[in-house]
Formats: structure tokens, sequence, C-alpha cells
């Protein structure tokens, strides 16, 4: 296996994929390897059906010539599952490799029955939509998962999730490779599992504020959370932690579904609006149900999902001075007028002038599919990362 140093194949593939190098004398160029060295390692890559040639470039010589044919990332070779559970629903959906949705599906699916339930029933959904999509288990090269709870992201175990009774600790990636080799007969596939919010952020950022050096996007539904992305990277903290400001305290005595007082998700949060609406004889039972409510205009609804969003946007005065984001987003079921509103207000009055200058304060581009997405971003990035493409070369045998 060549090192990483040298310009592995995975280091060309890398460079093709991500657009810095799209042509045999760009990657010499780049790589500082031989014109023979550098067909060699191609070769390689397109055995394994990961790159195939484009229309030709620009000449490279002023003095004329054939064209240079360009090198692309073939995203026809496989195909990636993802899923993002929220607490009584999920989303599920097939994607190519560069993130287009080939088929999707919604339903209920409550995550108190637990994991084994739960990852059983996602499993037979991930069959059921690759057969509408017109792909076998055997073209899925791996599958991501969005969880409503912090996740240490070596080990893909959910670490004390305030809203995901009987999962903490509970071995995620094993158990959805088993349910979908049960489900389909295919062997194990990697699977990666990441915080939803963390997934949305990644999602978001890549498709729509791809230049954006520092992301932050708020979700606000059951719970609160945020994701943040840093130099196109997801910023998980020591042990997966960035990010939970919905137990932040706010000076409440609020009981929070963490068991501590005074959280912000206590206060703030779909659930927490849901159950004040409740107390006023208002049917609602969960963020969705206010989401429901504020697009049917309800009064009531959009007064407290407004009071919600000052309450947010105190304390995002404090992310926003600290991160000096360029792009601050809101999204989940409370992100509409009333609450953007409401974060803007505090928001603008407690930042530093300094901080807010360039900040833009945006609502989701992609809706309910952006932790599908980011999930599918997350096991395309792992899996065609230089040293695992290495891996997964020498295990095809090219």
């Amino acid at each position: 296996m060549t090192g990483r140093g040298q310009g592995s194949a995975g280091d060309l593939l890398e460079l093709v994929r991500k657009g810095r190098a799209t042509t045999r004398g760009a990657l010499q160029q780049a790589t500082g390897l031989s014109r023979a060295t550098v067909g060699q390692r191609l070769d390689r890559l397109f055995r394994a059906g990961w790159l195939r040639e484009g229309a030709g470039g620009p000449v490279d010589s002023p003095l004329g010539g054939r064209p240079s044919i360009t090198l692309e990332f073939d995203d026809a070779h496989a195909v990636v599952l993802a899923a993002d559970l929220d607490t009584r629903h999920a989303r599920a959906a097939v994607l190519t490799l560069t993130g287009e949705l080939l088929a999707e599906h919604g339903g209920t699916l409550v995550v108190e029955d637990g994991p084994e339930a739960v990852l059983g029933e996602l499993a037979g959904w991930f069959a059921r939509l690759l057969e509408k999509a017109g792909h076998g288990p055997d073209e899925v090269c791996g599958i991501g998962l969005a969880v409503p709870g912090p996740v240490d992201s070596e080990t893909g175990r959910v670490v004390q999730p305030p809203i995901m009774p009987g999962w903490d600790g509970y071995g995620i990636r094993g158990r959805l490779a088993r349910a979908f080799t049960e489900h389909t007969g295919a062997p194990a596939l990697p699977v990666l599992v990441d915080n939803d919010a963390n997934l949305m952020a990644y999602g978001e950022q890549r498709t729509a504020h791809p230049d954006c050096s520092a992301f932050v996007l708020v979700k606000v539904s059951t719970g609160i959370g945020a994701g943040v992305v840093v130099d196109g990277s997801i910023f998980r903290g020591v042990d997966g932690g960035a990010g939970d400001i919905g137990h932040i305290r706010v000076g409440t005595e609020a009981l929070c579904r963490c068991g501590s007082q005074g959280c912000l998700a206590a206060v703030a949060s779909g659930g927490a609006v849901a159950r004040r609406l409740a107390e006023s004889g208002v049917p609602a039972s969960s963020g969705s149900d206010v989401r429901d409510l504020l697009a049917a205009g309800h009064p009531e609804a959009a007064a407290l999902a407004r009071e919600a969003g000052r309450q947010v946007g105190d304390v995002l005065a404090t992310v926003v001075t600290l991160l000096n984001p360029g792009v601050l987003m809101i999204a989940g079921d409370l992100a509409g007028t009333a609450f953007l509103t409401g974060v803007r207000e505090l928001l603008y009055q407690r930042a530093l002038p300094r901080s807010t200058a360039r900040l833009e304060v945006v609502t989701s581009r992609l809706g309910e599919r952006a932790g599908l997405v980011g999930a599918g971003a997350l096991v395309v990035e792992h899996l065609y990362a230089p040293e695992r493409a290495e891996e997964r070369l020498l295990a095809l045998g090219v």
C-alpha cells in the first residue's frame, strides 16, 4: 500500500472528487508523481469503477494540440442509505454518492420503543426503498444515521441522550448492519452515526453555503440542539457533546427531560411550547403539532413561538460571540417567521455589533431532507477518504 505522503490512488481520487486536479497533467503537478505512476494509480480507480473520463478540457499548451481529458468521480457505481430519526417520526432515503435523493420514505417511528425495534423497522424501510429505487443491496456502500442525541463518533454510540430512553451506550452500528443483512441477505455494511443537528448542519453547509468557513445550525423541535461546521468539517468536541445548547441554564425553575431545572429546552423547545398550548386548552403534544398550528396561523402558537425565539436568541448571542459564524441557520419544527423574529430581536440586541456585522441569519434550505443529505455525505466522505479508499481498493483486489 502506498503511503499517504507519496500520492496514493486514494490521494488522487480525493483531488479529483474535490475538483482540485481533474486532468492527468494537473494530478502530476499536484503530486509530483511521474506520468507513468499517475497512470498506474488512475488505472486502479478506473477498474474499481470509481472514476470515469469526462469531456475534453482546455488545451494545456499555448502551442495547441489535443484538449486534456477531464477526470470525474463516477457517482453511479454505488448508492448510500440514510435515515434521520426524530422522537416520533423518521425519514429514510436512497441517495447517490453526490447526494441526489433517488427514493424517500417518511413515517411514524417512536424512538422510545427502543433501538432493537426501531433499527429493525428502519432496515425494513431500507429494503423496500432500494426496490423502489431500482437498486440491489449489493450496490449499497454504507449507511448513515442521524439521531436526536449526543453521539461518540468513535464508537457510534449515543451518550446519555435526554430524549432517547433505552439507547444510552447501545451498539447502533452493529444492530443496524445486522438488521439490514436480515432483511436483504447482503453482507454487513459500514454504518456511521451522528447527532441530527450535526448532520443537518453538514448537509446544509455543503449544499447551500460551501464557502462559509464557520457555520452554525440550530434545530428547534422536540428538543434544541446545534450543529457546527468549521472549515468544512463537523465540530463535535472531545466526545460528541458540542452543540448541546438545549441544556444551557437560562434562569428558570422549569424541569427538563434531562432531569435538571432551568434548561433552555425546558422553556423554548417545540415540546415546551406544545405543553404551554395544551395547558391553555389548545390540542398539542409535540413540536410537530406546534408546526402545524403555526402553518395554520394560530395566534397563540405564534405568540409563544416568538417568545421561545427570544429565549433562544438570548443564548445564541453568546454562541455567535464565541464562534463568529458567517451563517446562523434556524431549522426544525419552530423555524418559521414568528420564532425567527424572536431570535433576531434578542440576538442583535445582546451580541456585539462586530459579531453580527457579517452574519446571515437564515432558515433551512433543505428542510426535512437536511439530515438525510448530511448522513449520506458523512458516509461518502468516510469511505472515499484517502486512507480508507486505499484499504477498500486492496479489498477489491485492484
